[in-house]
């Protein structure tokens, strides 16, 4: 039974140190530079889209 518990304590702390890893190879979360344009009305109207109708 020991055996078992020493044998998942080893795969934890392998699990743990893998993750570590990846995360400060990842670049600690960079993000990728902003490529979009900025927003435009382009051809929208001017007026708003609905009217108050009287019926």
């Amino acid at each position: 039974m020991e055996f078992i518990g020493a044998l998942l304590f080893i795969i934890l702390i392998i699990t743990a140190a893998a993750s570590i890893s990846a995360v400060l190879r990842d670049g600690r979360g960079h993000l990728p530079p902003d490529r979009s344009e900025p927003w435009t009305a382009r051809d929208l109207p001017d007026n708003s889209c609905w009217t108050l109708r009287s019926y």
